[in-house]
């Protein structure tokens, strides 16, 4: 067994440890020299490249087109909209100067005083700003409308407490960006995409997420309705895995983005806006892994098939090598994305935890005992049990066990949010409970006070107002006593 697999801390000892042992173990990303940001190594961006591609696919059957604006935003933008500049004020890194010049001892360099810029500029945050000021050029009529944009993009946040994933200062993500002729279609564009993040969370990552709205103290700057996804961790705290904005015609008065609409009458557009991030892997990590390492989904995983041969000489390798290139091109040939490891610098020990530890779905072994009897060793990383089985029919066997696997990491992780997913009604209760974790879905008041009473108290939060429960029946707020006007779900959260 490889030191790194024996070293990870198991997750009942400290998950908190745990997850940020996996991270670095598994080669997934480390942290930068820039404080607060990670580089991203390429197991990990491999599998952020799978994201990609599936997200990308699905964005686009819906319409939507791929853009790049600059990652430099002009400090005025960000003035135009009152509220969203003030969601994002603190958190904003500003350009100043552009210029450096050698210092007087001529052992470095310093800021050219003279270089500073007559307007600053700041790294985005996000790119509303940026975008509808461009919009403004694009749209005309109601013939420009919807106009469905979407770019791949980084963007930074200045975090105070950063963890490789979940928060950091910089982060990858894509941002949707729409404009449309009415309110209800653009309405009907952000509850389509939570839908498309919700599908992609269960067809590709095999996570179950609750849907459904914010309240509005946690809404999206500069938004009217924020729809969200939110996933259930193995710890029971909630992460945020997904956003969906209705953004009103904030961003259109703004910056002026009107069109001539069919009744040949000047109209602001209607806009929406929508995200995902990074921190999808956050997400992976914490809903399938175990002690012995990561576990992927095989829909996800850059590599399915792992085939390791065992062997004493050059000859059983040869013949190894035949069995398991004619193997390769077999999975190749059915889409499977398949890696053979015959390298002589790794014992195979070391191979069975490395590949164990990178949560690769599926491992065949074959040694000279099995090329005899015609025989080839699988084990399945989801519940790590191991067969012998015939070689004959093995790539047809691989082929539903990986479809297999996908749907019992789905269903395991589904019944862990049904069976951690609770009514409560009574606030006592409900303090001592948060403590074990779990979603609470619990009567409220609609009021921003309870809501801050709630969070000061418990350090819970209102995630949302979901989707497929039962609104009726509420009774009163658990903390205020008032009559509830929804019921939410309130969960501690990453």
């Amino acid at each position: 067994m490889a030191k790194e697999l024996k070293d990870l801390t198991k997750r009942s000892e400290d998950y908190s440890k745990w997850y940020n042992e996996l991270v670095v173990k598994a080669d997934l990303a480390e942290s930068a020299d820039v404080r607060g940001c990670m580089v991203i190594k390429p197991y990990g961006y491999a599998i952020w490249e799978r994201i990609q591609q599936s997200l990308d696919a699905r964005f686009k059957e819906t319409g939507v087109q791929n853009v790049y604006f600059p990652m430099l935003i002009p400090k005025s933008f960000l003035s135009k909209e009152a509220e969203h500049v003030e969601g994002f004020a603190k958190e904003c890194a500003v350009v100043t100067h552009y210029r450096l010049k050698a210092n007087e001892e001529g052992d470095g360099v310093v800021v050219d005083p003279a270089a500073r810029l007559e307007e600053e500029l700041i790294i985005r945050p996000t790119s509303e700003t940026t975008i509808w000021n461009t919009y403004r050029k694009w749209i005309h009529s109601w013939r420009d409308l919807p106009l469905c944009c979407n770019q791949w993009c980084n963007v930074m946040r200045w975090e105070m407490r950063t963890r490789l994933f979940l928060r950091t200062s910089e982060f990858l993500w894509q941002e949707g960006h729409t404009a449309h002729a009415t309110r209800e279609e653009a309405e009907e564009r952000a509850r389509q995409m939570l839908d498309v993040y919700a599908d992609f969370a269960k067809d590709v990552l095999a996570i179950p997420v609750v849907r459904g709205v914010k309240s509005e103290t946690e809404r999206f700057a500069g938004a009217l309705d924020t729809y969200t996804i939110e996933a259930m961790m193995q710890d029971g705290k909630a992460l945020q895995s997904g956003t969906s904005h209705f953004l009103g015609q904030n961003f259109g008065k703004a910056f002026n983005v009107q069109f001539i609409n069919k009744e040949n009458k000047p109209e602001f557009a209607w806009a929406t806006s929508w995200g995902v991030s990074t921190r999808l892997m956050g997400a992976l990590i914490m809903t399938h892994s175990d002690d012995n390492g990561l576990v992927l989904p095989p829909h996800l995983a850059p590599i399915q098939v792992v085939m390791v041969p065992i062997y004493k000489g050059k000859d059983d390798l040869s013949a190894l090598d035949k069995v398991f290139d004619e193997l390769a091109a077999t999975f190749k040939q059915m889409g499977i994305r398949v890696k053979y490891d015959n390298a002589d610098n790794k014992r195979p020990g070391f191979k069975f935890a490395d590949y164990e530890l990178k949560g690769v779905p599926v491992r065949l072994v074959m040694g000279s005992k099995d090329l005899q009897n015609g025989t080839i060793e699988l084990m399945r990383r989801d519940t790590l049990e191991k067969e012998t089985l015939p070689l004959e029919g093995i790539a047809a066997h691989v082929g539903k066990l990986l479809e297999e696997i996908q749907t019992n990491l789905y269903t395991k992780a589904k019944q862990r949010l049904d069976s951690h997913i609770w009514e409560c009604n009574d606030y006592a209760e409900f303090k001592e409970r948060i403590k074990q974790g779990g979603f609470y879905l619990c009567p409220w008041d609609g009021t921003a006070e309870t809501e801050a009473q709630i969070k000061a108290d418990t350090q819970a939060t209102i995630r949302c107002v979901p989707y497929g429960y039962s609104q009726e029946n509420l009774g009163n707020d658990m903390v205020s006593g008032k009559p509830a006007v929804c019921r939410v779900v309130v969960a501690r959260s990453y």
